[in-house]
């Protein structure tokens, strides 16, 4: 398991991102950021000894397709890439970066569909949200035997507490207060 710590912070801004910076923790996921952005802020990261988990859905004005993936995983070069996309996590392992599998827990018949779309992509990590039910880390971390990553609305020190007593490796949050758990 590469994640040594419980919190990874997720940095929604540039502001965020640079406190982490100066942090100790080592692992960075950044969100919401411009393709104009990435290229510096994974090379600042990493001029910090920090490992950058790219969300590769959330960079503004990147189409998340083969050229995308391409582009970050030959030009940025970050830790891991995240992404709800099947075909973006299964290029990015390709390229021997990690891939954290982002899925939604809406209902029954989305966990199934889900299931099936992991079974193929096979991703490094999954990260679950809402990752609020610990009875559904359990399950998906049983049935596919891929570590369980819990994030959305995890708002509490109870809220991590529940989580990873339900078996994820880790948390990840935007909630600042949370980061120093």
């Amino acid at each position: 398991m590469p994640f040594q710590q419980n919190i990874l912070p997720a940095a929604r801004n540039i502001k965020d991102f640079e406190k982490l910076l100066h942090s100790s923790t080592e692992f960075i996921i950044l969100l919401e950021v411009r393709i104009s952005q990435v290229n510096n802020l994974v090379k600042l990261g990493r001029k910090h000894n920090k490992k950058i988990l790219l969300h590769a859905d959330l960079i503004q004005g990147l189409k998340t397709d083969e050229y995308a993936v391409e582009f970050l995983c030959n030009e940025v070069k970050p830790y891991g890439v995240i992404s709800t996309r099947a075909n973006v996590i299964t290029r990015v392992k390709k390229q021997g970066i990690i891939a954290i599998q982002r899925l939604f827990l809406l209902d029954s018949q989305a966990l199934e569909h889900n299931l099936k779309i992991l079974h193929k992509s096979k991703p490094d990590y999954i990260e679950i949200l809402p990752g609020l039910i610990p009875e559904m880390i359990q399950e998906i971390n049983e049935k596919t035997g891929i570590p369980v990553i819990a994030g959305g609305l995890i708002r509490t020190p109870e809220d991590v507490t529940k989580a990873l007593d339900g078996g994820a490796i880790a948390v990840t949050t935007s909630v600042t207060e949370l980061w120093n758990l």
